[in-house]
């Protein structure tokens, strides 16, 4: 709700614990309650930005203001609920065939059809190759400075700059393949090469 166009898939599993019309109930319970929470959402942030501007000295809440307004504007949208059995590989597929569908739907994601300069593969997979080298730590946390050295130690990517390392890796926390917090000034200097690590840690 916080990230400006969102696009959510809501994954309701355990289908094999359901009978008869169960899944088909359970489903429309689950997106009217889904639905209904958008709906609170944006009367809420609309009750307190009316609340900011009907104050007596609306000034002084203008950082508030600007914050809710922000948040009225994030735009969400919720696809579809899909169904599924974890414990059968067919529903797996099925899922997977569902999310790139909507992947490549130009209307859910503009920014499909943007074609990626070479550099972003090259250096994506030799972050995959650093990752699953033997001297990677389990925890996958690499300073930004070393990432970019051990990353020119690759013939291709002899002469790679900080600053497009940087754009590269925000593609890549984009899409899942690290995870790097760069607005965290504590985190700035830290690239996470194994998600799921943290993943874990977030669990615990």
């Amino acid at each position: 709700m916080r990230v400006p166009n969102s696009v959510v898939l809501p994954v309701g599993t355990h289908v094999d614990c359901c009978q008869g019309e169960e899944v088909e109930e359970k489903t429309r319970d689950i997106m009217t309650k889904i639905m209904a929470m958008m709906v609170e959402r944006k009367s809420n942030l609309a009750h307190f930005i009316n609340n900011l501007e009907d104050s007596e000295e609306p000034e002084f809440y203008v950082d508030q203001w600007e914050r809710l307004k922000e948040m009225e504007s994030c735009t969400l949208t919720i696809l579809n609920l899909v169904a599924i059995n974890c414990t059968d590989h067919r529903d797996i597929k099925k899922l997977e065939a569902t999310i790139l569908e909507h992947v490549k739907n130009e209307e859910l994601f503009p920014e499909v059809v943007r074609v990626l300069p070479p550099i972003y593969r090259q250096v994506e997979a030799a972050i995959v190759d650093i990752a699953q080298s033997e001297e990677m730590a389990d925890h996958g946390m690499m300073d930004l400075q070393y990432l970019l050295s051990k990353l020119s130690h690759y013939k291709h990517l002899a002469n790679l700059g900080r600053e497009l390392l940087q754009d590269i890796l925000r593609y890549l926390h984009r899409i899942g393949l690290v995870i790097w917090y760069e607005e965290i000034k504590h985190l700035e200097s830290t690239v996470f090469l194994q998600p799921t690590f943290l993943i874990t840690m977030f669990k615990v």
